[in-house]
């Protein structure tokens, strides 16, 4: 096929699943559906764009679609409207099979739900068999743990707050309502961002300009990762016996330079993941 020749997303979605079927590779999720519940526009015009995502899903074969939690800060944080949006997302998604599951992943710069605790809450309203959450190490990590505005790269009191969040985790959590896993680090900023950080945009949440920037691979401390990521992963994984899907997702800067080679990120990514499995699982143990 010519490179220049345009092609229709549904024909894209079809060649890249064939693909990933001739290399024995899943499709996930279809991802970020962003901005969804809440948002000013019409609902209707929404679930249009909605029954796209849907209909290039199932040709992906994928899962899930992923629904990061609203942080557009002119949106309706009525929960009455959040919950029934949601609910039409998610009863859309079953209508025909297969069915695509809604992974709501609750965001550290959310302007609603930005823990486990108030995403859950909002997924037990929502109510909806196929309607569940992805947790993502950094977000939970940078919302309760770490912080890109001060030198240590902690919130005062973090490690006892951080504990006490994983212990609720495991008594409260539902394991079935954890759809997936998402990994990534957080570097540690030096100096921490400010409004003279090269980094700097007014108007954006300290988290979201962190999380385009510096989120290395997980236990990368040559790159500044810092996380409790192995706390965290041996609560929601081992502890909690989580044995669905995980998967990395990285924002680096080092990522976006033109001459970057993707077969580098996947060597770190592998890195990663055998650094990460013998710190969280027992002796001999195999995942």
């Amino acid at each position: 096929m010519n490179h220049n020749q345009r092609i229709s997303i549904h024909a894209a979605a079809k060649e890249v699943r064939q693909m990933c079927d001739d290399h024995r590779l899943q499709v996930v999720s279809l991802r970020p559906f962003e901005n969804f519940e809440g948002n000013r526009s019409p609902i209707e015009e929404r679930l249009k764009k909605a029954s796209l995502w849907v209909d290039i899903a199932r040709t992906l074969g994928a899962l899930f679609i992923q629904v990061p939690s609203q942080f557009d800060l002119s949106a309706s944080r009525s929960e009455q409207i959040i919950v029934r949006e949601l609910q039409q997302l998610a009863d859309l998604a079953r209508i025909t099979s297969p069915v695509v599951k809604i992974a709501y992943e609750p965001m550290s710069w959310g302007i609603c739900y930005l823990t486990w605790e108030t995403a859950l809450r909002l997924t037990n309203l929502v109510d909806r068999q196929d309607f569940g959450i992805c947790l993502d190490t950094f977000h939970i990590g940078t919302r309760l743990w770490g912080s890109p505005l001060v030198s240590s790269g902690k919130y005062l009191n973090a490690d006892a707050h951080f504990a006490d969040s994983l212990r609720r985790f495991l008594a409260e959590f539902p394991l079935e309502k954890l759809f997936f896993v998402q990994l990534s680090d957080a570097e540690l900023l030096d100096p921490p961002l400010s409004t003279e950080h090269l980094w700097y945009l007014e108007g954006e949440a300290a988290e979201f300009t962190w999380s385009k920037h510096a989120r290395p691979f997980p236990l990368e401390a040559d790159k500044g990762g810092y996380l409790p990521i192995v706390e965290i992963l041996k609560a929601w994984v081992v502890d909690k016996g989580f044995t669905g899907w995980i998967s990395f997702e990285s924002f680096d800067r080092r990522m976006t330079e033109e001459s970057y080679d993707p077969k580098v990120a996947a060597v770190r990514a592998r890195r990663s993941w055998e650094k990460i499995l013998p710190l969280i699982l027992p002796v001999k143990a195999t995942l």
